[in-house]
């Protein structure tokens, strides 16, 4: 049985290592995938992790409210503040222009004399509150000293990134604009009622009374920031192991038009033993791509100013989820070369079904982006379970227990792969 099985492994050895172009494909085509995909969604993704949202900030306040926001932006990892246009100065009708033209993703224009309004706003407050509720013209005051601070969107730019944009930029002007006002109220009081807490001094610390720390929901010691290349490394991995799909099951149809299957049925073997040889090759091509993918995005992508993969800390997880989705993607090929009848037709049957699957299980665009129901349906996708697998060891600093459940499923989808293929064939049989 033992020699058997290893002839078999001898023979698809030898017929792969002919095949030049079919190992090219095989294991250049992911390489020049991971490249290309990473460095067109890199800027997508650094748009929402990293400093570089454009905006255009026209501060005609040159005051308080004007000075701290600008401050704040700049000292926000979130944008990209500029306050000047092509080396001229930002205006309202600039920023409008420019905003309107793409240059700009957002736009803030501070009205001339905002924070005076806002004291005496607050100034207004503390005399009613000290002195009682006045005339209908205090009232008339109060609205003519409203603040209105204007933010220009780009109508390009997408709905959902824009509301989470312009609600971070809202609560941090609200923020600003409190400060003023409990620092102004603080003043007006401590003209009234002297009091060494009401002091100027010590009005801005005070008023911070809730601060904001962002920490990632992730094991890992170091903060692991989603990026293209920790999203694009695994996801085009796994779409290349189930890739080879296409070489098998053209393998398999291959034996049967040249007559070799028939001679090989003739042997008292069973037909699981005869494909074995086969899974054991495409395993091992399997983790060789990977092994391969993992040096892309450690070694090659950095060389290219893009962030490094990170593993996150589990060795014994990636190598025992890589080896499921391995066998999940060889018990595929051969399942498809079983129930293709020609090359032709396993060549579409496989290259149309690993598309599709590849677009269902988040390679194409994460699950996470997708509408409920989507996202329902790629959680039947073998490529998402292994993806998902990936997430957790990357992302989230998993380790082996955490992805038991993908790797048992990925298992149960090469066993029940094989179980259609062997029903599948002795049904040929017997035609």
């Amino acid at each position: 049985m033992m020699t058997k099985l290893l002839a078999t492994v001898k023979k698809e050895i030898l017929l792969l290592i002919r095949d030049k172009v079919g190992l090219s494909i095989l294991f250049i085509m992911p390489m020049v995938l991971i490249f290309v995909m990473t460095l067109v969604q890199d800027s997508a993704f650094k748009t929402m992790n990293e400093k570089g949202i454009p905006v255009v900030f026209v501060n005609n306040d040159h005051d308080s409210l004007g000075i701290l926001i600008e401050e704040g932006l700049r000292n926000n990892d979130l944008c990209n503040v500029s306050d000047s246009i092509n080396g001229e100065k930002a205006t309202a009708e600039l920023a409008q222009k420019y905003v309107g033209e793409g240059k700009f993703l957002v736009g803030i224009i501070i009205p001339k004399g905002a924070t005076d309004a806002i004291r005496k706003n607050v100034t207004q407050l503390v005399s009613e509150t000290l002195n009682g509720p006045d005339s209908a013209a205090k009232k008339t005051t109060a609205a003519q000293d409203s603040v209105e601070i204007t933010i220009l969107i780009d109508p390009v730019a997408k709905k959902s990134f824009l509301i989470s944009v312009t609600s971070n930029l809202r609560e941090f002007i609200s923020e600003v604009k409190t400060k003023i006002m409990f620092q102004t109220f603080s003043e007006q009081i401590a003209e009234v009622i002297p009091d060494k807490q009401n002091a100027p001094k010590n009005t801005y610390k005070k008023s911070q009374i809730i601060t904001y720390k962002e920490v990632y929901a992730s094991e890992t010691e170091d903060k692991i920031v989603p990026n293209a290349v920790q999203h694009n490394v695994p996801a085009w991995t796994i779409f290349a192991m189930f890739f080879i799909a296409i070489p098998l099951s053209g393998s398999i149809l291959k034996e049967k038009n040249e007559g070799s299957a028939f001679r090989l049925h003739t042997m008292p073997t069973p037909y699981l033993l005869l494909v074995n040889g086969k899974i054991i090759v495409y395993v091992m091509v399997c983790l060789i791509q990977f092994l391969l993918m993992l040096s892309v995005g450690q070694l090659f992508l950095p060389m290219l100013g893009l962030p490094a993969l990170v593993l996150g800390n589990s060795i014994a997880g990636i190598f025992i989820l890589t080896l499921a989705t391995a066998f999940a993607a060889t018990g595929y090929g051969v399942m498809v070369g079983t129930l293709a009848t020609t090359e032709h037709q396993a060549a579409i049957m496989g290259s149309l079904s690993i598309l599709l699957l590849s677009a269902l299980g988040g390679i194409w665009v994460p699950s996470y982006v997708m509408p409920e129901v989507m996202r329902n349906i790629s959680a039947w996708s073998p490529l998402n379970w292994s993806l998902e697998g990936f997430y957790k060891l990357f992302l989230r600093g998993g380790h082996v227990t955490d992805i038991l459940s993908e790797s048992v499923k990925l298992v149960i989808f090469f066993l029940a792969t094989m179980t259609v293929s062997s029903i599948a064939n002795r049904k040929k049989r017997t035609v």
